[in-house]
């Protein structure tokens, strides 16, 4: 436990970002479960789905949350994925 005042404050800070972080990263793995799914499934709602997940991805690395080449690195897989959905159907 810290002693010094700067220092409880500094803990009480973390704590509520700790909870806001992780909040979103459980969306956005939530998110892109969902996204995985619905393109494996060849649902219609899968492009929405992912353009949805996508806007969350930029937004979460643009805060911080996540890193720039975390959030490449799933962009590309999931895009991937919807592409050779897409491709197969036409």
């Amino acid at each position: 436990m810290p002693n010094i005042k700067s220092a409880k404050k500094e803990l009480r800070k973390s704590a509520k970002k700790l909870i806001y972080n992780k909040k979103i990263k459980d969306n956005l793995k939530n998110l892109i479960k969902k996204s995985r799914k619905s393109i494996e499934s060849g649902e219609d709602k899968a492009k929405e789905l992912v353009a949805i997940t996508l806007k969350a991805l930029d937004k979460a690395a643009q805060k911080g949350i996540i890193k720039k080449n975390a959030k490449n690195r799933n962009k590309s897989r999931l895009q991937i994925r919807l592409n050779k959905i897409i491709g197969k159907k036409k």
